[in-house]
């Protein structure tokens, strides 16, 4: 009898499970869909223009991959490239002097902000810095983009087309991650999948919609809205940077639209394991705003949505109950359905679907793993800089 009334528990909580995907399939955003890119734009007839800021720290390894294409971008109106060296110890603006010298292109600008004060993290405070020696060419645009982010020729050119056709303060394009090792295609194509499941792109570009978010690796932002939001100023401390630009621009007003890259890339590898966890675990606490009531409703979540439709399966096939595997089943399939598109776009074999309940599981620990490194006091650290005091570390509420 106690056998029999917990199989029964069991199938209501896969029945659950199951009613969480379906509502994940049709009521968020359509998340799953990877059609999201840039809208329709036509050019302008004045080009407007822009300043790119990159901010870089210790990126020797990835620069020779990232700066040319940077440098070579085609755009008919003015622009200068404006790389902030933040501190690095690896050479990394005597490099990019040297990509300039050797590929030409736009105008290439190296400075050095310093160490960044009490309250700022390192990156906003290289941000701006270099926000303030693009100030002096008064850009009616300004382009954030990352240091291992690689554009191509015309990427520079249809972000600032879409914008001004579709009157958005802020375009940003979701860079297509690095994916060569096994550890980058289990885990790289679900960070993104991951990512649009919390923010869906349709919602993003709605009018009159609060979802806000951003990628930070490739940032087009109107230059009198980063006045008007106080950028970076106003998200000194965060260190989930772009969601929170993207919140102050949409609470200033402005429009956003994020979507998928197809000509935009991120050359930075993650080839084992623990580059990856290091690279999830700097933010995944601060994603919950250091709560432990977000972090246990968090554990949950992925559990119920994540790993009780195998669990399902492997209890209905030992236990004999054919209705608990057949449910765990439909929403194992709905769940490795949904993963396909983000496969697809990442041009990755469509056996790893299935798998995703154990790429759940790792962000599941990865997550709980930040929340131990931040009540040790460790916080969120990234290239050298350790950020542990509550109040430098995002607030995204």
């Amino acid at each position: 009898m106690g056998q029999t009334a917990a199989v029964s528990a069991f199938l209501w909580i896969t029945v659950v499970s199951l009613a969480a995907w379906c509502w994940l399939l049709l009521g968020q955003g359509f998340f799953w869909r990877t059609d999201v890119r840039l809208p329709r734009r036509r050019d302008p007839d004045v080009w407007p223009s822009v300043c790119v800021v990159v901010p870089a720290r210790d990126e020797a390894a990835v620069l020779p991959d990232s700066l040319p294409s940077l440098l070579a971008q085609d755009y008919p109106g003015r622009a200068e490239v404006f790389l902030v060296d933040d501190g690095s110890t690896d050479g990394t603006g005597d490099l990019a002097r040297e990509l300039s010298r050797r590929h030409g292109g736009l105008p290439l600008t190296v400075g050095s902000p310093g160490e960044p004060p009490a309250g700022w993290t390192g990156k906003l405070w290289a941000v701006r810095y270099g926000i303030g020696l693009a100030g002096a060419r008064d850009p009616e645009y300004l382009l954030l983009t990352d240091a291992d982010i690689a554009h191509a020729p015309d990427s520079l050119r249809a972000l600032v087309a879409a914008a001004d056709a579709g009157g958005f303060d802020v375009v940003s394009q979701m860079a297509r991650l690095r994916v060569a090792s096994l550890w980058e295609r289990l885990v790289v194509p679900a960070f993104v999948y991951f990512f649009a499941q919390l923010y869906p792109f349709r919602w993003i570009g709605r009018p009159g919609s609060r979802t806000a978010a951003a990628a930070g690796g490739c940032v087009l932002l109107r230059a009198d809205m980063a006045e008007k939001a106080r950028i970076p100023e106003a998200i000194r401390h965060a260190v989930i940077d772009d969601v929170a630009l993207a919140r102050a621009v949409k609470g200033s007003g402005g429009r956003v639209w994020l979507g998928l890259a197809d000509r935009v890339d991120s050359v930075r590898p993650y080839p084992l394991l623990r580059d990856l966890w290091r690279m999830v675990s700097r933010s995944a606490y601060a994603q919950l705003r250091h709560s432990p009531l977000l972090l246990l409703g968090t554990v949950a979540g992925l559990a119920l949505v994540y790993l009780v439709p195998p669990a399902a399966v492997a209890v209905g096939a030992a236990d004999g109950a054919a209705e608990v595997a057949l449910v765990g089943a439909a929403a194992w399939a709905v769940m490795a359905g949904t993963y396909v598109p983000m496969l697809r776009y990442y041009r990755q074999p469509l056996w790893l679907a299935p798998l995703l309940p154990f790429t759940a599981f790792l962000y599941l620990l990865i997550t709980v793993d930040s929340a131990v490194q931040h009540y040790r006091g460790r916080g969120a650290a990234w290239k050298g800089r350790t950020y542990a005091r509550p109040d430098a570390v995002a607030d995204e509420g």
